[in-house]
């Protein structure tokens, strides 16, 4: 009987956080001054005029395309954007619709031709490759669409899981977790959202979702990443330019 209630205190434990209000208050961790720190960074981002907001993803796809058509151009754009600034993506993107973006057509194309259009995104070479791979799945696997779970998404070649989070939002309209890039990862840490230092992403992710309200999930990459590209910048942090500054734990240090 003790082993059966300590497995029970422990799933209690770990559930909390999805409000069933069956453990105290006190077992669910919290950043200090969370709130009040997002309040700022939105209104910091009030303007919505970061890269990400003029140029990100979300403003890469035909809208009037149909809905399957349009799924896969958020996945290709998504799948260029990894290690490559919004602004390269975009002209990438652009590039691609003027020849008529779909699953057919990039199947169609040859690599060289595709690397052409594509250039000069990060590791462009690499990503022909994937894109190839992945669009000839969604032809013979989804029928031209692309999967609808996160699991299904990271299976797919150069398709990680912030990739993967984004396209259920984007895309699907889902929200199965938060989409953590390194602007995230590196806030998240500053502002110690995270209950001990984490080294990648996807760490992140998981200390993240513990605590942080699944309302917010959708809001925090696009609030965080428009806030990394023009205040909380990788290296020489705007800090006198900063709302947080007399909240945030890193400020002191930079």
């Amino acid at each position: 009987p003790r082993h059966s209630r300590r497995r029970k205190s422990i799933a209690i434990a770990y559930e909390a956080g999805q409000g069933d209000g069956a453990e105290p208050r006190r077992a669910r961790w919290e950043p200090r001054d969370w709130r009040e720190q997002l309040e700022r960074i939105r209104e910091m981002r009030r303007s919505r005029d970061a890269p990400v907001d003029e140029m990100g993803v979300h403003k890469c796809y035909d809208s009037s395309a149909p809905p399957q058509v349009m799924r896969y151009q958020v996945l290709l754009a998504l799948m260029l954007s990894s290690q490559t600034k919004d602004q390269v993506t975009s002209a990438a993107m652009l590039r691609l619709r003027r020849r008529g973006l779909t699953v057919d057509s990039v199947l169609q194309m040859d690599d060289e031709t595709l690397g052409q259009i594509i250039y000069p995104v990060g590791f462009w070479r690499n990503k022909v490759k994937y894109i190839k791979q992945t669009t000839a799945i969604l032809k013979q696997k989804y029928g031209g669409d692309i999967p609808s779970t996160v699991e299904e998404l990271v299976q797919l070649p150069g398709v990680g899981p912030k990739m993967a989070h984004l396209a259920m939002h984007i895309a699907w309209d889902s929200v199965a977790g938060i989409a953590v890039d390194t602007h995230v990862h590196r806030i998240s840490n500053r502002l110690k959202w995270v209950k001990k230092e984490t080294k990648y992403p996807e760490e992140t992710r998981v200390a993240l979702e513990e605590w942080l309200p699944r309302d917010l999930w959708k809001e925090i990459n696009w609030l965080l990443v428009g806030f990394g590209q023009q205040t909380c910048l990788p290296v020489n942090p705007r800090c006198s330019q900063c709302l947080n500054q007399d909240i945030c734990p890193a400020a002191k240090r930079l």
